[in-house]
């Protein structure tokens, strides 16, 4: 990584490996500009249900606070569970909101998401909006990226994203949201 590249955080919301969303995370390093360095994020999907009366900071959450530190931005590509956040994605957020030193303060952050329907997990982007608004994180806002009939727009065997307007589109958001980070940041 170049000392001008941005170190940004990829983070699936959605625990299935074959899931659309998972290989649209997949492949945004392959349509990132130069300037953005992508990675994926540390699991989340173990921590427990958050509960204010645990005393300490499951390390998972720890590994995931310190992570999305360390990131420029973030970005998230996350299905819709019965019209809002995978609740595994929503808890580990609890879990770092709670912290002395929330990681999403300031923190630039980008929403992807792919959905079968017309909406494209349209009311997901809506709540996980909201949820991290709460707690301070700069939320990117145009273009947006919401895959609408993802099983058209992936090869069935390979899930490659295949569908050039979609492809498009994720690059112009990817090309946007490092001129957001960077002016958000003082990085030319």
């Amino acid at each position: 990584m170049s000392d001008n590249q941005l170190n940004v955080l990829v983070v699936c919301g959605s625990l299935r490996q074959n899931s659309y969303n998972a290989a649209l995370a997949r492949t945004l390093p392959s349509l990132a500009p130069p300037g953005l360095a992508l990675k994926a994020g540390p699991p989340w999907h173990t921590m427990p249900i958050y509960n204010h009366d645990i005393p300490d900071v499951p390390a998972e959450a720890v590994a995931w606070a310190d992570a999305i530190r360390g990131a420029d931005g973030v970005i998230i590509v996350s299905p819709e569970y019965n019209w809002s956040i995978p609740g595994g994605l929503k808890n580990a957020i609890d879990w770092v909101s709670r912290m002395k030193d929330v990681p999403f303060k300031e923190k630039p952050v980008a929403i992807q998401s792919c959905a079968t329907g017309v909406l494209g997990g349209a009311r997901m982007q809506y709540h996980l909006r909201q949820s991290l608004t709460s707690i301070d994180a700069f939320l990117f806002g145009k273009p947006e990226v919401l895959v609408t009939f993802a099983a058209k727009k992936f090869d069935e065997k390979t899930l490659a994203l295949t569908d050039q307007p979609t492809i498009d589109d994720v690059k112009q958001q990817l090309a946007a949201f490092e001129k957001f980070v960077r002016r958000l940041n003082g990085r030319k």
